[in-house]
């Protein structure tokens, strides 16, 4: 038996599971997590960090990346902070992808009302 994956979207793909784990050899080891986002979730976010560094809310200057460092820490998101080369703190860890589809779409959701808030002119109008 080799690797499988199995995406649950309906009860005949559950049946199926249920019934790998039937014939699975001792040891086997099951994985399950939710989906990871989506390459639209990932194109929409990208899209918006863009519009908000273009609009300079409060006078930020900030680049897309850094936006996202902002707003996945103002979503509760922790970061860890490592000594660069030259000795000055910066922040490590905010990776957009390992986040669930639930994930994504919350912090998007924070990031839109934000952008509302402050006057944000959206490329991207979804």
């Amino acid at each position: 038996m080799s690797g499988q994956t199995v995406i649950l979207c309906g009860d005949s793909q559950r049946k199926f599971v249920k019934e790998l784990i039937d014939i699975a050899p001792v040891d086997a080891v099951v994985n399950i997590r939710e989906a990871k986002r989506s390459l639209d979730q990932n194109a929409r976010l990208w899209a918006m960090l863009s519009d908000i560094s273009r609009a300079k809310p409060e006078g930020r200057k900030y680049t897309a990346e850094q936006w996202k460092c902002v707003f996945m820490s103002a979503c509760g998101y922790e970061v860890q902070f490592l000594n660069g080369l030259d000795g000055q703190p910066f922040p490590a860890g905010f990776k957009s992808s390992q986040m669930t589809k639930k994930q994504m779409t919350d912090l998007q959701d924070y990031i839109a009302a934000y952008g509302d808030q402050h006057g944000v002119r959206w490329s991207d109008k979804a």
